[in-house]
């Protein structure tokens, strides 16, 4: 028995000697330490905040870092060791607290420190410095509305103007030479700036934006929808306690002075144009609710349009000058309000409405004159009288699970948007006055229903969901002709579109201290349907449907830390938008007619990109090469068909394209008084040879040789402080000639200037600002279609000056 008992202890002090020899082999010399910073009374996360590491000991500094934009953040190499942490951020208190690292985990994932509100410094204090407008993970840029002095008071298309990357092109926005663009507002598509498009931005007003991001290549659990990449719009959210808000008007006047005479016989161009834009954002917060309510309306007179065109014809026969001019009236009103439900600390519901009205009037004039101006071949006048009515509903509920980070999300959206336009036209010709008038009712639905999961994990985070969308576009569009009227009456009638659009994601996120990867795969099934009235001269039903992926990586390696590399591709797709398929001719202008194709189809983009970031004092400098390569090329098309003028201008799919450029930014504090950003873009736009088939009005084929064009754009944002809070902006815009569909664009500049004055702690606050200051930027286009060739100038309205005042309380 003894014999035994000893064997027992022996095997015993055995098994304890190797435990304790794996646990010293498995102890590390160095962890990470992991967690997230959260505003306490709310809970929402706090992104930029400071985090300092020092030793317990001697408060010697070991390390620090500052919270993303989800609030968490990560030391690395910490040795095991007593310390204390301290957190902090402007107008919070400061939080403090000891952390134990031991030799047996090598990570350390703390409790979630939460930050009070400095009640005595909140509101009282002015942020100097900022962070990095381009993201750490270079997937991104980020831009504050409130540092855009120039372009406030305006639009949403107007605060793009100084966004770097952003140029703006017949109201639409461009991301380095390309216009698919899609666009968010908080992070969801809405009618008000389209679904699939874009449309609208001019008349929406800014004067609720927080800020603009800025996604060239956004990850698998955006919308595949969007080659160019996307911009998100941001709306202000007020995160304090208690009842506030800001009270705002600006107002200004536009096309201060006339920049190219009338043509005879036309009616007086638009000159002193007013501008107002009334603001109102109400928020009440208590731990339990926060209420908002926002109302915007932007009432605007603006010479919308004042192009010149000269049209020569290789027969040489025919030679016209014509002047198409547009005096617009619009009126945006705009209108949210919901609440935030704080179930408790980890529940939260989300009920909010959105309700907008545009009213547009237009007024135009095309008079048409042969070469010498010896004889008017004819004058076109028209009024369109449109109202755009959208109304959305959002729900939103997130679960957060006790681990930080780890979310569940679902949201619904339902969205009803009307177009209601009336079109009237006088049609004087040598030996007759016709009139005639067309009415176009169209009613989209659009229900939208997602769901999201996010997993923190030692080394990253899973992201994945499933998303679904249904939408109906019902359209009708009535002819009214008159005598020997130009209108097509026969192609007019009923359309529908119908699209369905199943999609499920999953994304995987990983980073070590020198490496980060982002892996990611959207599975995307689109059906749509466009049936057309049977009785139409032209064009039949059609539509498709694909089953498709559509990956996307990105791959970081930190060089130190202050200097890193980038590696980002993915996959996109170009999803035709109703109003491109829309069977209905156009009148607008009367001789270049604008046609939907309803046998259009997806264009496919595959887009590599190489960035490199470096941090310096103060700033930072960003650049990148990237390359795009276009399956199916969306673009309009303009021709003529036999013994006719009239030109055709119909989307598309051509051959390949290509676009290929590198993207630099530059931002310093040069001094406390002074602060710049200067962004340039070099990129090669190229398209394939192509003759594709026209089938309206009759059947016919155009053709192109290959474009080729190496253009570049700049943008050089100076920010001077003055004495006694008052801020300064100049911005400068330079645009070279580039590359449009059988043509081309030439060169752009404005410059813009912008006076903020603070008063009161900031609580009051006056904005005068002039865009296009010296009233430069103008249009002129070159177009070469299969046997003619137009120019244009346009000289619509660029220059407003602006006054505003806002009132925070």
């Amino acid at each position: 028995m003894k014999t035994l008992t000893s064997l027992i202890q022996k095997l015993t002090l055995l098994s304890l000697m190797l435990w304790l020899g794996n646990v010293a082999q498995a102890q590390v010399t160095s962890v990470s330490i992991s967690g997230q910073v959260k505003h306490k009374s709310n809970t929402t996360v706090l992104p930029y905040a400071n985090i300092i590491l020092k030793t317990a000991k001697d408060s010697a500094f070991v390390t620090g870092t500052v919270s993303n934009e989800e609030g968490r953040f990560t030391l690395t190499n910490v040795k095991p060791n007593d310390y204390i942490l301290t957190v902090s951020l402007v107008g919070f208190n400061v939080a403090k607290q000891k952390v134990f690292v031991g030799k047996l985990s090598a990570f350390l994932d703390l409790p979630v420190i939460e930050l009070t509100e400095n009640i005595q410094t909140l509101g009282e204090i002015t942020v100097q410095g900022k962070a990095d407008e381009v993201s750490a993970k270079m997937d991104k840029k980020v831009f504050s509305i409130a540092n855009n002095i120039s372009q406030s008071g305006g639009s949403i298309l107007q605060a793009m103007q100084s966004v770097p990357g952003v140029t703006i092109e017949s109201g639409k926005v461009s991301l380095r030479g390309n216009d698919k663009v899609t666009i968010l507002i908080d992070g969801k598509q809405t009618a008000l700036t389209g679904f699939n498009a874009q449309y609208g931005l001019d008349n929406i007003p800014a004067s609720n934006i927080d800020k603009i991001e800025v996604i060239n290549n956004p990850s698998s659990k955006y919308d595949a929808n969007g080659s160019a990449g996307i911009i998100n719009i941001i709306m202000k959210k007020n995160i304090k306690q208690g009842f506030n808000g800001k009270l705002g008007l600006a107002t200004g006047l536009g096309a201060l002075w006339q920049r190219q005479d009338n043509y005879p016989d036309v009616r007086p161009q638009y000159t002193m144009t007013p501008k107002i834009n009334p603001s109102l954002a109400l928020n009440y917060r208590t731990n339990k609710i926060n209420a908002f309510v926002q109302v915007d309306n932007l009432y605007t007179h603006t010479l919308n349009k004042n192009e010149y065109t000269t049209r020569t014809y290789d027969d040489g026969a025919v030679i016209k000058q014509q002047q198409l001019k547009r005096n617009r009236d619009t009126n945006f009103f705009n209108s949210k309000a919901g609440f935030d439900w704080f179930l408790d600390n980890q529940n939260t519901l989300t009920v909010s409405g959105l309700f907008g009205t545009e009213k547009i009037l237009d007024n135009g004039d095309e008079p048409f004159f042969n070469g010498d101006f010896s004889q008017r071949l004819r004058l076109w006048t028209f009024l369109e009288d449109e109202l755009k009515t959208t109304a959305m509903a959002t729900l939103a509920y997130q679960h957060k699970f006790k681990d930080p980070g780890h979310l569940l999300n679902f949201g619904y959206n339902y969205t009803f948007h009307r177009e209601d336009e009336k079109y009237f036209f006088t049609n004087a010709m040598p030996t007759f006055t016709g009139k005639d008038s067309f009415k176009l009712l169209s009613d989209e639905t659009v229900s939208d229903f997602n769901l999201d999961y996010i997993k923190p994990l030692k080394f990253g985070r899973v992201e994945t969901g499933v998303k679904y969308r249904k939408r109906d576009i019902p359209t009708n569009m009535q002819f009214f002709p008159g005598v020997n009227s130009p209108l097509d009456s026969s192609a007019g009638g009923p359309a529908t579109y119908k699209e369905s659009i199943p999609a499920v994601y999953g994304n995987l996120v990983f980073e070590t201290r020198k490496l980060e990867a982002e892996i990611g795969l959207r599975m995307e099934y689109v059906l749509v349907n466009y049936q057309v009235s049977p009785t139409h001269n032209t064009y039949k039903s059609d539509g498709y449907s694909y089953t498709q992926p559509f990956p996307n990586v990105r791959l970081g390696y930190k060089i130190s830390d202050n200097h890193q590399l980038t590696f980002l591709y993915n996959r996109r797709v170009d999803r035709p938008n109703e109003v491109d398929i829309r069977v209905f001719p156009k009148y607008d202008d009367a001789e270049i007619i604008k046609v939907g194709n309803p046998a259009l189809k997806p264009q496919f983009t595959n887009s590599l990109e190489l960035g490199y970031k470096t941090s310096i004092p103060q700033g930072y400098f960003y650049t990148s090469l990237y390359h795009k390569i276009v399956d199916g090329t969306i673009t309009r098309i303009s021709s003529t068909v036999p013994n006719s003028t009239l030109i055709y201008a119909i989307f598309q799919n051509v051959n390949k394209s290509y676009n290929t450029g590198i993207e630099m930014v530059f931002s310093k504090e040069i001094a406390p008084w002074y602060s710049l950003n200067v962004n340039a873009n070099v990129y090669r736009n190229q398209i394939n040879a192509f003759a594709i088939m026209n089938l309206y009005p009759t059947p016919h084929i155009s053709s192109s040789d290959e474009q080729m064009l190496v253009s570049w754009n700049t943008k050089w944002n100076n920010i001077i402080h003055l004495p006694n809070k008052t801020d300064l902006q100049v911005l400068f815009t330079y645009l070279a000639p580039d590359l449009i569909p059988q043509g081309r664009i030439q060169q752009r500049f404005s410059c813009d200037v912008g006076l903020k004055k603070s008063l009161s702690n900031g609580k009051h606050e006056l904005v005068v600002n002039a865009t296009d200051l010296f009233n430069t930027m103008k249009i002129k286009k070159t177009v070469n279609g299969d046997g003619f060739k137009y120019t244009s100038a346009d000289y619509y309205e660029t220059q407003v000056i602006r006054v505003g005042y806002n009132y925070k309380f």
